[in-house]
């Protein structure tokens, strides 16, 4: 089953997508405010998707139930990512990339993009796609399960953009581990574009002018 979503349309016959993963504890209506600051006038009519993670416990919370991508199971970022839960995320992500090739949008017209942990699922999606999408969008993230990266690496995945943005003084995501993550992904053969702002764990004015700048350029390839 397709998950739920939040849906805004920019005008009449999207031709581009952007799929939009919120972070922990959150859900589709998080980022759905940024659409008017984010969208500039001379860009093609685009849907937003801001779909809602399942409900399910969280160990690091005292397994409280809440809105996941995927469990955390440890603060350590190289454990911290339940393996499995992120398969299905990345799945659920996958149904719902095909179904915007049912609307007219093609895969290769769709940006994932992501906050937090949802970033994090972004970039595992990414990693694994077989078909390039137009692009990846990390925000304040880290790759999960970065040591079997490579071996998740799907050929064709590496011609996907990715924006990287992530502040210097995150407590959640640390800085350092934002920045392994880019370093990784460029290793692989990603091309990263990497900003940093000075701001905890959030999203800032300057970010979203970077972010816009950066989707300009992917219309304007085609």
């Amino acid at each position: 089953m397709l998950l739920d979503c939040i849906e805004h349309e920019t005008g009449p016959s999207p031709a581009w997508s952007v799929i939009w993963l919120h972070g922990l504890g959150a859900d589709g209506n998080d980022f759905a405010p940024i659409v008017p600051q984010l969208v500039r006038r001379d860009w093609p009519a685009l849907r937003f998707v801001f779909p809602n993670a399942p409900v399910r416990k969280v160990t690091i919370n005292g397994r409280m139930a809440m809105r996941a991508w995927y469990d955390i199971v440890d603060a350590d970022l190289d454990h911290r990512a339940d393996e499995a839960g992120v398969d299905e995320s990345v799945a659920q992500v996958e149904a719902l990339i095909a179904r915007e090739a049912t609307r007219g949008v093609a895969r290769g017209r769709v940006l994932l993009a992501g906050f937090s942990q949802g970033g994090a699922v972004t970039l595992a999606a990414g990693l694994r796609s077989a078909a390039p999408l137009a692009g990846l969008v990390a925000l304040s993230a880290y790759v999960p399960s970065a040591h079997k990266a490579r071996s998740v690496l799907a050929q064709a995945a590496v011609r996907a953009p990715v924006f990287f943005g992530h502040g210097s003084q995150d407590p959640v995501v640390p800085f350092q581990a934002g920045q392994r993550s880019a370093a990784l992904l460029r290793e692989l053969g990603f091309d990263v574009d990497w900003r940093a702002y000075p701001m905890p764990h959030s999203v800032c004015a300057e970010e979203i002018a970077d972010l816009g700048d950066w989707m300009s350029r992917r219309f304007t390839a085609g």
